[in-house]
């Protein structure tokens, strides 16, 4: 008995391939691949300046790739913009969130997208609808808030994320880019936090979990790339991938093994004879007779 042919294979979400972005003389990215499948997490790490973020701004249409080929669903695709994206269900949670702090939690849930009723121009805003609408997507992701009236920013920045993704997944994403949820949360909060993106998965998202932290990335990750200087240094699936290893290329691999070697160098050189370079201790050449 055969197994299914490719055409029975589901295209991935989204894919990138060779893909590069360059402003000006400046090359931020150049040759990425990448892959987004439903029901999976796909961690990108890397350190400041790795190109994470214009890699974000691709995916979410931002910005235009300046080669290579970005497909949704198989199809080889330019956005035109982040509008353009959400409607192919590509949503991005940054980590501001895009919350207005003062504002009850399901007035932000709602924010620019609220439900009303009636005609115009007599139409008001449906709060009983959108309080429901609200505790129902948070509940169905675990989140279980006593009073929905409470100003978002009264809750606890784990919390908080976890509304944004609701809110992202109820407005329609297939694909859900997290950028850093995590950067600026305890351990506790970073737990709830990376709880919901595994509810997130088994709900049937392709997730795109950008960090620079790789114990939380292995947590929860199926796939790792790990970028360095716009390119991709690691490409590998959780099986292939230790902990270790992530830790290792995310600290600069081989480069970080010539850094350790140089300094045990440096070391046994300028302590083996009690001088440095060959000049004389406080005088940098000068005659010490002359004092």
């Amino acid at each position: 008995m055969t197994g299914p042919g490719p055409s029975a294979v589901a295209a991935p979400l989204v894919e990138l391939r060779g893909v590069g972005k360059s402003y000006g003389t400046i090359r931020a990215l150049h040759d990425v691949d990448l892959t987004v499948r439903a029901g999976e997490v796909a961690c990108v790490l890397g350190d400041n300046g790795a190109g994470k973020s214009t890699l974000i701004k691709i995916i979410s249409g931002l910005h235009r790739h300046s080669e290579g080929e970005l497909r949704i669903d198989g199809e080889p695709v330019r956005l035109g913009g982040p509008r353009e994206a959400l409607r192919r269900g590509i949503a991005a949670v940054y980590q501001d969130l895009a919350t207005v702090t003062l504002m009850p939690v399901w007035r932000n849930f709602f924010l620019g997208s609220e439900l009303t009723r009636g005609r115009w121009p007599f139409q008001w805003l449906d709060i009983p609808g959108m309080r429901r609408v609200a505790d129902g997507e948070l509940r169905a992701m675990g989140i279980a808030l006593d009073d929905l009236d409470q100003p978002v920013g009264s809750l606890s920045g784990g919390q908080r994320q976890s509304v944004a993704i609701a809110r992202a997944i109820h407005f329609g994403a297939r694909v859900l880019i997290l950028d850093e949820p995590t950067a600026a949360l305890g351990v506790r909060q970073s737990g709830v936090v990376l709880k919901y993106i595994a509810a997130a998965r088994e709900r049937g998202l392709g997730v795109v979990l950008i960090t620079h932290n790789p114990h939380h990335a292995h947590l929860v990750g199926d796939h790792f790339t790990v970028l360095r200087l716009g390119e991709v240094e690691l490409s590998a699936p959780r099986a292939d991938v230790t902990l270790d290893d992530l830790t290792l290329h995310m600290a600069g691999g081989a480069e970080l093994a010539v850094l350790e070697r140089e300094l045990a160098n440096g070391t046994t050189d300028s302590t083996a004879d009690g001088t440095t370079d060959g000049t004389t201790d406080g005088t940098d050449g000068e005659d010490v007779t002359e004092r």
